[in-house]
């Protein structure tokens, strides 16, 4: 069988026996899944085996700890007694115990929890693996697990069918309100989700959901995989979030950390059994190092019970919709692909790929689409491995989507270490289509790391100090000027290029100012820097709401003419002119990135001989532009061959605008 892959991609040909091996390491773990657990359905179900689960009244706790001496259930419910609830060991290494009707009603009325290990290493008392919920102990540092037993929650309304759109507003619970302190679910749902919807955005990708011991980790170090981030709130007001966004037409996607996890003893999973290789590889392999985390061993069939049926459990019982898997770079290279640049096929396959990992990636999106063939999975992956975003049945990994990870580095990079007049309109071009062929991406032009303290969001690195003093509508600042006018640029240009879905950061749509600082000892704990000034924004006296409303068009741009869903076409670049005019679906794309040249008479190539009309100028006065152009007037069209097109209009292309064109006689359906 020669896979699809490598038919639409001569230079993978020599690859053919690695992509087979991958394929036959797929089906001999596969068989082995089904030979243990009956089938890839069953063993997504572990979280209804481990943990708590009720069963005729009586609650039964499991819990995988194979090298561990004894395990004892403690809790409110037999007052912290250490050794009165002993659980059993069978021969696969699972501890067991049923509680009595009288300890299961204690155990609901009282439900804080911790499992007591002993070990040839230490005895100490831990947080189950599969717990549902976690809390905070009262004033202290640590946590405790709850009991939680299958929700109540009563579900009003189903998932969307977002059609061929998609835009994905990335948000982080904690810092989306303007309150210095930590936001909750109630509080996004009340005060965000119409903020959300009102731009146009049909999808949500929350961070730091799975509970995460501190804060400042942007929920990427994830201790309990199952339980939602405790300092948001409780579970059911997750449920009610996701379940209100569903209402107004939003799906809901969890950034999920399936890539690495904490290395906290008391919170997390390390050393669980007392053993140093239970859930991870043993020895040096099982730390990452740059992240200071563990590394999961994607070989072990409980590690893979335990991760695909964490897959499930958010789909199951919190309804969400997809999944941007987190650190898949990481996952993919047995060096987690640090300090290497990937250069050339022999980069892919050999000796230090993780095919664990690779099989792993394979089932859980084999799972997920089993379950909703409607989900979408994105892979969060910086080094280009081939065929991560295609079917397995093709010579892929099975993704529906990679982010295009090098368009916000090459952003940033273009902004620190250039002068305006040194763009290249056709690099910019070539650069936001270099991407793998036939394999769908997400645009994004800058991502949340670049708004952590240290580095600068793109308005930032455009206007810097003078948006402190010079945001206000009525002020005229060449700087504010500037950067305004670039931000929109930038962002109009990578929507429209950069992919086949977009992305945008909390707050990035409106040009927020200054940086992310979670709380810590350097900042004396301050939350000053960790919030989203929406008074910014709902002040309309000042240029945010201009950036604000240039963002909501831009969606609306895409819904009505649906050009995403095409391929672009360079129509004519000038370079010294800094003018870049290219065609994509039924629209024709005018750029002038001159910083101070502005162009009359213009000649542009089009199709139609009926002429054009504006129906997008970053110039308009709405959007912050100095409104040099009169949107309503029409473009003739002139029977004349221009630039390989049939016909060509004559313009005028203001310094450091964008112009949309459609034909007069398109009829929008």
């Amino acid at each position: 069988m020669v896979y699809k892959l490598i038919e639409e991609d001569s230079w993978l040909e020599p690859y053919e026996g690695d992509l087979h091996r991958r394929e036959e390491l797929y089906n001999n773990t596969l068989a082995q899944i089904n030979e243990q657990f009956s089938s890839l359905m069953e063993i997504s179900r572990g979280y209804k085996y481990f943990g708590f689960n009720e069963h005729e009244a009586v609650i039964c706790y499991r819990e995988w700890a194979p090298e561990a001496n004894n395990l004892f259930l403690i809790g409110d419910f037999n007052e912290w007694d250490r050794y009165s609830h002993a659980l059993t060991k069978d021969n696969n290494g699972v501890w067991e115990i049923t509680l009595s009707e009288a300890d299961s009603a204690r155990l609901r009325e009282n439900s804080r929890v911790k499992v007591h290990v002993s070990s040839d290493r230490d005895d100490i008392d831990r947080i189950p693996a599969y717990i549902r919920e976690v809390e905070k102990e009262a004033d202290s540092v640590d946590f405790c697990g709850l009991a939680t037993l299958d929700s109540s929650y009563q579900w009003k309304h189903e998932s969307n069918d977002l059609g061929d759109a998609l835009y994905i507003y990335e948000a982080h619970i904690g810092m989306a309100q303007e309150k210095e302190g930590i936001g909750t679910y109630k509080e996004f749902t009340e005060n965000i989700l119409p903020r959300i919807k009102s731009l146009g955005y049909n999808a949500i990708q929350l961070m730091g959901i799975a509970q995460h011991p501190y804060y400042g980790s942007f929920g990427y170090h994830v201790s309990s995989f199952f339980a939602p981030c405790c300092s948001f709130g409780r579970a059911d007001e997750l449920r009610e979030l996701i379940d209100t966004a569903h209402g107004m037409g939003i799906n809901v996607y969890i950034d999920l950390v399936h890539s690495h996890t904490v290395k906290n003893i008391n919170e997390g999973l390390n050393r669980f059994d007392g053993s140093d290789h239970q859930y991870f590889h043993g020895g040096e392999r099982g730390d990452h190092l740059a992240w200071d985390s563990k590394v999961f061993d994607y070989r072990k069939k409980e590690v893979l019970r335990f991760l695909l049926s964490n897959l499930r459990y958010w789909m199951d019982e919190f309804h969400f919709d997809g999944f941007r898997f987190d650190g898949v770079t990481s996952m993919l290279y047995m060096d987690h692909g640090l300090e290497r640049d990937f250069n050339s096929y022999d980069d892919y396959f050999n000796e230090n790929c993780d095919e664990d990992a690779i099989v792993y990636l394979q089932l859980a999106n084999q799972l997920i689409h089993e379950i909703n063939p409607q989900v979408i999975s994105i892979a969060e992956e910086m080094s280009g491995m081939p065929g991560l975003a295609r079917p397995r049945a093709e010579g892929g990994i099975g993704f529906d989507y990679r982010l295009a990870m090098g368009i916000p580095d090459y952003w940033i990079k273009t902004l620190k270490e250039l002068a305006d007049e040194d763009w290249v309109p056709e690099k910019i071009y070539h650069m936001l289509l270099n991407r793998r062929q036939n394999e769908k991406h997400i645009a994004y032009c800058e991502s949340h790391d670049q708004a952590l303290v240290g580095d600068k969001t793109l308005a930032f690195q455009l206007m810097d100090a003078a948006m402190y003093t010079d945001m206000a509508c009525e002020n005229q600042n060449a700087i504010i000027d500037r950067g305004i006018a670039l931000h929109k640029l930038i962002r109009l240009l990578t929507f429209t290029l950069g992919g086949d879905a977009w992305l945008n950061f909390m707050g990035n749509e409106f040009g927020h100012p200054e940086w992310i600082d979670f709380p810590r000892e350097g900042n004396a704990y301050s939350y000053k820097y960790a919030r989203r000034q929406w008074s910014l924004l709902d002040n309309k006296a000042l240029r945010y709401t201009q950036l604000n409303e240039f963002d909501r068009a831009m969606l609306d741009l895409n819904d009505t003419y649906n050009f995403m869903s095409e391929q672009p076409e360079l129509i004519s670049v000038n370079n010294e002119n800094k003018i870049l005019f290219f065609k994509r679906g039924k629209l024709f794309f005018l750029f002038n990135f001159h910083p101070d040249c502005s162009f009359t008479n213009y000649k542009l190539g089009v199709e139609s001989s009926s002429g054009y009309k504006i129906v997008m100028s970053t110039d308009s006065p709405e959007f912050g532009g100095f409104n040099h152009l009169d949107v309503s007037q029409n473009y003739p069209a002139m029977d004349e061959s221009w630039d390989d097109m049939e016909n060509l209009i004559h313009v005028y292309s203001p310094a450091k605008t964008a112009q949309v064109f459609i034909s007069i006689d398109f009829t929008a359906t």
